[in-house]
């Protein structure tokens, strides 16, 4: 392996491949980029991996790949479903220690975890930020009615489980959500990552299943309240700023970094909003940094009350009830059970149902009565169904937190 230099001089892990059993790969990108219309300008050697791919598109915009691509197929194993195909993520023999998987600071190169399938004309891709860092040798499967349903669709988004492994604790028992495309669909695959970065399985899925003209900035909306498009007061960012309010949305709207972490802190200023308009609320507020929960307040002069905010995944379970993995995006390479919550760490958990209804509406829970985990001892299960003990009316378990405190 070696570290290479993109044209601003930022570094990053390249590993030495076999050209030949790679450079298909890089040419079904190359020819699937020219299949729509692009002009690719420059394709790395495939000897050398990830492999990078600069290109322009037909309305003149310049973008950029860095791929980690690897061949998908449909090998039967021994003791695994017939229908089961997998893509293996890995170069070279080495399997010890974490692998990083880079990502542009600038935000120029769009980054691909993606499996290839060139008899069948399929890319299915990954999600690059929750798989990071990774192990090699590690599998990505999917099934027969995944393949087929690209095929007849061109475009196909389902959730994968990534079911609890004794070799890889810190990153199983968990769900993603895989992206799969026909090779003429590759422009709008390397969009929506684009636009995906960093966001939850539940609104990956759901921006998967959004027009792909969503990914271009240009798209029907729901209608704006009329309390905010009727403000006649200047915002004092565009002040600062030097710019119209409507170019600083556009200039967010243009940049997916920018876009991603707006839309990050969305749900959560949903939830303080709703939280501060119940009576008896004081000292709403919302919560800033990493290791912290969401929002805190005070219901009626009672100590503060910690609320932790989850988006639901994009499909609800066969009852019909939405689901939520309670657990954080990352653990401690030395202790597995950090991913998940302990009770002690807030007191009520608010599920954001927008990807299943697509309304900014909640569910709650108090942290002390939920299922406790089967394998770490004094941590909350992540597997949970929101039924019938999770309410809307947040009143009641505010009341309920603030009795017991």
């Amino acid at each position: 392996m070696e570290y290479g230099r993109l044209p601003w001089q930022a570094e990053y892990r390249t590993y030495s491949v076999q050209r030949k059993s790679r450079e298909p790969l890089v040419r079904f990108i190359v020819d699937g980029l020219q299949a729509a219309s692009c002009r690719v300008i420059f394709a790395s050697d495939p000897g050398t991996a990830p492999f990078r791919v600069t290109f322009e598109t037909p309305q003149g915009e310049r973008l950029g790949i860095v791929a980690y691509a690897f061949l998908a197929n449909r090998r039967v194993i021994k003791n695994r479903p017939s229908d089961e195909r997998r893509f293996q993520i890995k170069y070279g023999s080495d399997t010890r220690g974490y692998h990083d998987l880079w990502q542009d600071p600038l935000g120029l190169y769009t980054t691909l975890l993606i499996g290839i399938d060139p008899e069948d004309g399929i890319f299915v891709s990954a999600d690059p930020i929750q798989n990071s860092p990774t192990r090699f040798f590690k599998s990505v499967e999917f099934k027969d009615d995944h393949a087929q349903a690209i095929q007849a669709e061109g475009w196909f988004a389902w959730e994968r489980h990534v079911h609890y492994s004794s070799r890889c604790p810190e990153d199983s028992d968990r769900y993603e959500v895989l992206v799969g495309c026909r090779q003429d669909e590759i422009l709008r695959l390397i969009k929506f990552e684009r636009e995906a970065l960093g966001e939850d399985p539940g609104h990956r899925q759901w921006l998967a299943d959004q027009p792909r003209d969503i990914y271009g900035g240009s798209i029907d909306r729901p209608p704006v309240p009329d309390e905010i498009m009727n403000s006649s007061r200047v915002h004092i960012l565009a002040r600062e700023f030097e710019l119209d309010e409507s170019q600083v949305f556009d200039l967010i709207a243009s940049t997916p970094r920018l876009k991603m972490a707006v839309r990050g802190w969305v749900a959560e200023e949903h939830l303080r909003r709703h939280l501060a308009s119940v009576p008896g609320v004081s000292d709403c507020e919302r919560l800033i940094g990493d290791k912290q929960s969401d929002v805190s307040l005070r219901y009626r002069g009672s100590r503060p009350i910690i609320v932790e905010c989850k988006n639901a995944l994009r499909k609800t379970d066969a009852q019909g009830r939405p689901r939520v993995d309670l657990q954080r995006a990352r653990a401690s390479l030395s202790d597995p059970c950090s991913r998940y919550y302990s009770p002690e760490e807030f007191d009520l958990v608010a599920a954001c149902l927008h990807a299943v209804t697509d309304r900014w509406e909640f569910r709650f829970h108090t942290s002390a009565t939920l299922a406790p985990h089967t394998r770490c001892a004094g941590k909350l299960d992540n597997k949970v169904r929101v039924g019938e003990e999770w309410i809307a009316d947040v009143e009641s378990r505010l009341a309920q937190i603030a009795d017991v405190a």
